[in-house]
């Protein structure tokens, strides 16, 4: 396997506080695609023997140093080895073109997470697990009906991109609509190579208009602040590539889902836009290896950064279970 190199910033960067409670250090590993990977690496800073260990991502168009990142630091402060990840084409990782996703190479880049974790020395690997968060909790529950080296899955505050692409916001696009946004997604595939480079689809406004969906506030109110921004972040900037929806617009996700049988977990804000995903993926799940976990009066956003709503006992509870199975 080749694993090209890549530039990695050594500053602390991050939109959260380093925690004297763990140590921390920047890992690379290379994907099935020969895409190099960049991660932060968190683990205790004391322990002894082999650590239980977690791969994290999301939410879909963040980095590293937002919300997965401040997850995994979490974890380590309880006793796990813990990695968040930059998927590939977007933040320190590699590939071109840049700003572009694609369903089989996201699920790959949990897999080849999980295949740097696997032969750590100071790793348990039959105790490893994947949290997803927002859109990366859709690839998560993909990977979990994949990779059976995968003990347990926490989907927090889940998407199913593949469903949200093709159909819109609450399932509001109709086949006619379906048909329009192929139109003009091949249009601009015709239109990008003509002109030799990808148009960037735009970012989130600078401020939500006050006749902005809630949603749409919230985004804001995390990616266009303090409280989230990033500079390498898709969702913070530019955002997306205006054709990387091609690959999640014409295909679905957890078509084997009820085929999991390892453990599941799905987090999802009562007051959350996007509850719908997760109910509707705790349905597929079959067995008594699933639960659905409701926050009171959380919305989408509350669980990327509030400490005092994002349930870490019952994250650390749930794994840890789950390990000793």
């Amino acid at each position: 396997m080749k694993i090209e190199p890549i530039e990695l910033t050594e500053e602390w960067d991050k939109v959260f506080q380093l925690s004297d409670e763990v140590n921390h250090r920047k890992v690379t590993f290379a994907n099935h695609f020969g895409i190099t990977l960049a991660a932060d690496l968190y683990e205790p800073m004391e322990y002894t023997g082999k650590l239980p260990a977690i791969a994290v991502c999301g939410p879909f168009g963040a980095v590293k140093e937002q919300s997965s990142g401040l997850y995994a630091q979490e974890l380590a402060k309880r006793g796990f080895l813990a990695i968040a990840f930059d998927p590939s084409f977007t933040g320190e990782s590699a590939g071109y073109p840049r700003d572009f996703n694609s369903p089989d190479i996201n699920i790959e880049d949990y897999q080849a997470a999980i295949d740097f974790l696997s032969i750590q020395e100071n790793v348990d690997p039959e105790k490893i697990g994947i949290i997803g968060i927002c859109g990366w909790g859709g690839m998560a529950v993909q990977t979990a009906a994949l990779d059976t080296r995968i003990k347990a899955t926490a989907a927090m505050t889940m998407y199913d991109m593949s469903r949200n692409t093709a159909l819109g916001y609450f399932d509001s696009v109709d086949e006619e609509g379906r048909y329009e946004a192929r139109i003009a997604y091949n249009r601009q595939r015709t239109e990008d190579y003509k002109n030799g480079s990808y148009t960037m689809g735009g970012g989130l406004p600078e401020e939500a208009p006050e006749e902005a969906p809630q949603y749409v506030k919230d985004y804001v109110a995390y990616y266009k602040t303090e409280r989230g921004y990033h500079p390498r972040s898709v969702n913070a900037n530019n955002g997306w590539a205006a054709t990387a929806g091609g690959s999640l617009m014409n295909m679905r996700l957890f078509e084997y889902a009820p085929e999991i049988r390892s453990a599941v977990l799905l987090v999802h804000g009562e007051e959350a836009h996007s509850l719908m995903y997760s109910q509707e993926a705790y349905k597929l799940l079959q067995g008594d290896n699933k639960e659905l976990m409701l926050i009171p009066g959380a919305s989408h956003t509350d669980l990327y950064d509030q400490m005092e709503i994002i349930p870490f006992d019952k994250l650390e509870t749930f794994f840890n279970n789950a390990f000793t199975q």
